[in-house]
C-alpha cells in the first residue's frame, strides 16, 4: 500500500499541480457566485508560479539537501564495497533502442568507472529494480551490466540486487544480500539531493555505510539570484519539495532513522 501510495499521492503533491489545480479551480469558480474567491484563487496560483519559477525557491530547498552531506574523504582509505542506487537508467527506453539510456541522474553509474578503477578491491553492488506501478516492467538491474563492463568493470566484482523498488528497499534488501561484516566499510553512491533520504533508510535496518554523493546541481556557497529560465525554476522546485516530502513521509512512517539525517 506504502508503495501504491508513493508513487500516486506523491505526484499531485509537487506544487506545479497543486498550483495547477487551485488555478483550475480558480477559473471554475468565476462562472458562479463564488466569481470572488475564484478570482483570488487564480491571481495566487499565478503569483505563486512566478515565484517557484523565478526565485531560487527551488535551489534553496535543493542547496540544505545537497550540503547535507559533503564529498567524500578519500584519505580515510579503500572501502570494502560500494553500493550504487538505481534511478539513473531507463530500462524501458534502453530495451527498446539496444543501448543504455541514462536519466540526469547518470553520475550514479559513470563515477563508478573511477571509482572501480581506484579500489580494485572493492565489491560493487547494484541496486534497483523497477518503480512503476504495472507488472511486468523491465527491471533497471537487468540492463546495467553491459554499461558497467563497459567501463572495464568485471563482471565477477559486481552483484545485482533486482527486487528493490524505492529507498527503503533498496536498504533492507542490500542488507540482505550483502549481509555486511562488523568493520566493513560501504561507500553509498547516490545524488547528493537523494542522499539524507538513503542514508536515513540504511541506518534505519541497521547498516552503516559512508556517504558519496553525486548529481550536484548547486554550488557549496549559496549565492541568491534570479532564475531567467522558468520552467527550470519549477521543474526544480517540484524535485526539491517531492524529496522534502519524501523525507518527511519516510520519518513519519518509520522508514528512516531521523527527519533530515547528517554525518
Amino acid at each position: 500500500m506504502f508503495f501504491v501510495l508513493s508513487k500516486t499521492a506523491a505526484q499531485f503533491l509537487v506544487p506545479s499541480n497543486l498550483l495547477l489545480a487551485v488555478g483550475l479551480a480558480g477559473l471554475v469558480l468565476l462562472a458562479t457566485r463564488w466569481r470572488r474567491l475564484g478570482k483570488g484563487l487564480a491571481l495566487a496560483s499565478l503569483v505563486l508560479f512566478l515565484v517557484i519559477g523565478f526565485l531560487p525557491v527551488g535551489y534553496t530547498l535543493n542547496y540544505i539537501l545537497e550540503n547535507r552531506f559533503p564529498p567524500w574523504d578519500a584519505s580515510r582509505g579503500a572501502p570494502d564495497g560500494i553500493i550504487v542506487l538505481g534511478g539513473a537508467l531507463d530500462p524501458r527506453i534502453t530495451r527498446a533502442r539496444g543501448q543504455a539510456a541514462l536519466y540526469d541522474s547518470a553520475e550514479r553509474l559513470t563515477i563508478l568507472a573511477m571509482l572501480a578503477r581506484d579500489y580494485p578491491k572493492a565489491r560493487i553492488v547494484f541496486t534497483g529494480g523497477s518503480d512503476k506501478l504495472s507488472a511486468n516492467q523491465p527491471l533497471e538491474s537487468d540492463y546495467v551490466m553491459p554499461l558497467l563492463e563497459s567501463f572495464g568493470i568485471a563482471r565477477e566484482r559486481i552483484t545485482l540486487e533486482r527486487r528493490a523498488r524505492n529507498t527503503q528497499e533498496n536498504a533492507a534488501f542490500s542488507k540482505a544480500l550483502i549481509e555486511p561484516k562488523p568493520g566493513e566499510r560501504w561507500l553509498l553512491v547516490t545524488s547528493a539531493q537523494h542522499m539524507p533520504r538513503a542514508i536515513g533508510c540504511f541506518r534505519r535496518v541497521g547498516f552503516p555505510v559512508e556517504a558519496y554523493p553525486v548529481d550536484w546541481h548547486t554550488v557549496p556557497r549559496w549565492r541568491p539570484s534570479f532564475n531567467l529560465g522558468f520552467a527550470s525554476g519549477v521543474a526544480g522546485t517540484d524535485g526539491a519539495v517531492h524529496e522534502w516530502e519524501g523525507l518527511a513521509i519516510y520519518w513519519l512512517t518509520g522508514r528512516t532513522s531521523e527527519f533530515l539525517p547528517g554525518p
